[in-house]
C-alpha cells in the first residue's frame, strides 16, 4: 500500500540534467504496464516499427521530425504524436531535442531492427 507522504513530484527538466547521451531513453516512471521515458536525441535514428505496440512522442524542447514512408510530421515543443503499432518510422533531430515517450514496458527500442543505436534495456533515473 502506498502512503501519500511517499509521493514526490518529478521535475522533468531536472531529470534531463542527469545525462548527456543521445538516443538512449531513460525511464522516469511506470504506470499500468507503460513506461514514461525521457531522451535527448540528435541526428537520425533508424527506420523501425513496433509490431504490437503504439508509441507516444511528446516534445519538451526543440523540433523533431518523424519520417514515415509517405510523409514527414514535424513536432515542436508542447506537441505530441502517437505512432500506431506496425507503422514504420524514423525520428530525425537536426538540433538536440528533449522528448518524453510513453510506451509499453516490454517494447523493443528499435523494434526487430538491430542497430548500433539499439538499447536493450533502458536505464532508470532515480536521482
Amino acid at each position: 500500500m502506498f502512503r501519500s507522504s511517499t509521493f514526490k513530484a518529478i521535475n522533468i527538466k531536472e531529470k534531463f540534467k542527469l545525462f548527456d547521451d543521445h538516443w538512449s531513453p531513460k525511464v522516469i516512471g511506470e504506470l499500468n504496464g507503460q513506461q514514461v521515458k525521457i531522451a535527448k536525441v540528435k541526428g537520425e535514428f533508424v527506420w523501425h516499427d513496433h509490431k504490437g505496440e503504439d508509441e507516444l512522442f511528446y516534445i519538451i524542447k526543440g523540433t523533431l521530425k518523424i519520417a514515415f514512408r509517405d510523409k514527414t510530421v514535424e513536432l515542436k515543443e508542447g506537441e505530441m504524436l502517437i505512432v500506431p503499432k506496425g507503422v514504420e518510422h524514423k525520428p530525425v533531430a537536426e538540433e538536440e531535442v528533449w522528448l518524453m515517450l510513453l510506451e509499453p514496458a516490454n517494447i523493443k527500442h528499435t523494434g526487430d531492427v538491430k542497430h548500433e543505436l539499439t538499447v536493450e534495456e533502458c536505464e532508470w533515473l532515480n536521482g
